[in-house]
């Protein structure tokens, strides 16, 4: 979950009250003014008088968000968390990945892990990454979610939007069905999104 504020903010010669919202992928203002920073497009970030100054290529926007949260996002802002934070990979953690494709992300779970993850299900494992495209792919959660801790997690990657083949009450369904809970959505990527799935606390 992000973090939101209600303030004044200022930015390319318009200003005015709002809302402010810290996300993961950036800042964005909804109000007399609006406008939205990516993270990437962060050229600067500091604190002025209670003031977040963040500093793009198209002009400074400025938030009176005072002291003690200005700070506190500016270090968000300055130290953006990762995906795989965000998916919740630590290092020395059993992992798994089932049909994941992508290299770019295989390659920052290894650099994380200290070895390449398993594209098999290895007992015990922390975290099962499986990429899923139809209903039929979601029958394997039954027999997936044994090869997991009792306190581990399945990520289910699939495509968003129109790209999807599946809806989100499918997987909310195939998830029961198996004796799991959605309890977290991540995005993934600009076209494919994340949903975590465990064992309920109960079921242990």
């Amino acid at each position: 979950m992000g973090s939101e504020a209600r303030c004044e903010a200022s930015f390319q010669g318009q200003s005015g009250e709002g809302r402010a919202y810290l996300e993961s992928e950036g800042l964005s203002f909804r109000g007399d003014v609006r406008f939205n920073i990516p993270v990437k497009s962060v050229l600067k970030v500091h604190v002025v008088a209670g003031a977040l100054k963040v500093t793009t290529a198209e002009g400074v926007a400025s938030l009176e968000l005072g002291q003690e949260l200005a700070e506190k996002w500016a270090h968000k802002l300055l130290n953006p968390r990762s995906l795989l934070d965000k998916l919740g990979v630590k290092a020395g953690q059993k992992v798994c990945t089932l049909g994941v494709k992508d290299a770019a992300f295989r390659e920052e779970l290894t650099a994380k892990l200290g070895a390449a993850p398993s594209n098999r299900v290895l007992k015990d494992s922390d975290l099962l990454f499986f990429a899923v495209e139809t209903a039929e792919d979601l029958e394997r959660l039954t027999a997936l979610q044994q090869g997991i801790k009792r306190d581990g997690a399945i990520w289910i990657i699939r495509p968003k939007g129109k790209a999807s083949r599946l809806s989100d009450g499918e997987v909310l369904r195939a998830a029961k069905a198996s004796g799991l809970t959605v309890v977290k959505v991540a995005k993934f990527s600009e076209t494919y999104t994340a949903e975590k799935l465990v064992i309920p606390v109960a079921q242990r």
